[in-house]
């Protein structure tokens, strides 16, 4: 039974996210948490960021955890209701037209200002993720709006590791100056379908609780609350 999904970088982090899993008990979770806590501590990994339900807080906390954020989990099926007819115009970074660098560039635009608080990667090491966990084929996942020729925003859609049909976006945002303007949901909508298109048959997405315009992006594409999960981190 897996209760928890790890990604792994060398000697720098552990990402752990907590599976939630019908008859897997509170006791259960802790002892499978504490086995991975064990090994993590063992392999002395810079620090480790945990994706878990508010409910065993204080027994994190007592593990030398401190608490970063919540984090609000929406979803919702993809049918023909999240189709859309637009004037944006969206492209692979796989098909040419924009430079590693200049992506790297627009990514670090989408998320300026942002209202997240789990801020844990330099756009360095964001590029290095985009290989890491995609694949070598990783452009052909990173898709580029643009409004007559001007890039405004980008979105990753993938499929959930150790899913078939769970679609998820590894990033999604628009620049700062075209925020505000309705696009953010135009653009998330195209999201939906390019999600669609790759195989994806529900979508789940998650936001900081404090990022009150992805929530309405959520809620106005026919998304409903799932789930909350408190962030925690403890450093080596």
């Amino acid at each position: 039974m897996n209760l928890f999904n790890t990604i792994e970088k060398d000697q720098e982090y552990w990402l752990v996210d907590q599976v939630k899993l019908k008859g897997a008990s509170e006791q259960e979770y802790r002892e499978a948490f504490s086995s991975l806590l064990d090994e993590w501590r063992k392999k002395q990994i810079g620090y480790l960021s945990l994706l878990m339900d508010a409910a065993h807080e204080d027994w994190l906390l007592e593990q030398g955890f401190h608490k970063i954020s919540t984090i609000v989990e929406y979803a919702r099926t993809l049918d023909d209701s999240s189709s859309v007819e637009s004037e944006i115009s969206v492209g692979a970074l796989a098909e040419g037209g924009m430079a590693d660098s200049d992506f790297a560039e627009l990514y670090e635009r989408c998320r300026s200002g942002s209202a997240n608080k789990n801020k844990l990667f330099t756009i360095e090491q964001v590029m290095e993720s985009l290989e890491n966990e995609l694949g070598t084929d990783w452009r052909s996942s990173c898709y580029i709006f643009r409004k007559s020729d001007e890039p405004i925003g980008l979105s990753i859609p993938i499929i959930e590791q150790g899913t078939v049909d769970e679609g998820r976006l590894f990033y999604f945002g628009v620049v700062p100056e075209w925020r505000g303007k309705g696009y953010g949901t135009e653009l998330h909508r195209i999201s939906l379908q390019l999600l669609k298109s790759i195989g994806a048959t529900k979508y789940v997405g998650s936001t900081d609780e404090a990022n009150r315009h992805m929530i309405g992006i959520f809620e106005r594409n026919g998304c409903e609350l799932r789930d909350r999960k408190g962030i925690y981190r403890v450093d080596r």
